[in-house]
């Protein structure tokens, strides 16, 4: 299932830490502090794990959104979308 990981972190060790567990994960970074990707349940909850580590609770905040490929095709991208070279082929033909 398509997951969206944002993250708004005030440390930058700690936001460098998260963004690198996020790329391990496999999913991309759609803007700077917002990936996107593909993840299975167990991925999900691995990630979540990783980052609840991480972060410091009193202080940032982290969403983890699931989207089903329907939902996505209805996402409203204004401005400047992300870059569609960052994420995967799947991904791209969703939005096109």
């Amino acid at each position: 299932m398509l997951t969206w990981v944002m993250y708004d972190i005030k440390k930058d060790r700690i936001r460098n830490k998260i963004a690198k567990s996020c790329e391990q994960a496999g999913i991309y970074r759609v803007q700077y502090s917002v990936f996107l990707g593909d993840m299975n349940n167990a991925q999900r909850k691995e990630l979540r794990i990783k980052i609840e580590e991480l972060m410091n609770k009193k202080d940032d905040s982290v969403y983890i959104f699931p989207m089903c490929k329907e939902d996505f095709k209805s996402c409203v991208l204004l401005g400047q979308a992300f870059d569609k070279d960052l994420v995967t082929d799947e991904i791209k033909a969703l939005l096109l």
